[in-house]
């Protein structure tokens, strides 16, 4: 048990620190208007670099991929909610699934 302990606090510890660190050695220290922009802008960047590839290979069709992905952005461009993007989405994947299976 203690073996299990120790491996799970060093796992935190090697987790939590690069996290940490750049936080701490650079609170106040960003001067630069881009780099500040930059920064706020990469979590979105990195969001869409690992989802983009997922939603084209979701459905194996790409045109209900397609249509999804649109619905979603649409709605989103539109700032409705979370879920309310979610569910359309899917329900609009589903119905072009049905009519591309029929065509």
């Amino acid at each position: 048990m203690a073996r299990i302990l120790t491996a799970v606090f060093l796992m935190a510890a090697v987790t939590y620190l690069p996290r940490f660190l750049p936080v701490a050695l650079m609170k106040g220290r960003l001067k630069s208007p881009f780099i500040k922009s930059f920064l706020y802008y990469i979590p979105y960047a990195v969001l869409g670099a690992m989802i983009f590839p997922g939603i084209l290979n979701a459905t194996g069709n790409p045109v209900t991929s397609v249509t999804g992905m649109i619905t979603a952005l649409i709605l989103a461009y539109f700032e409705k909610g979370l879920v309310t993007v979610a569910v359309i989405s899917i329900i609009i994947v589903y119905v072009s699934g049905l009519i591309v299976k029929y065509f």
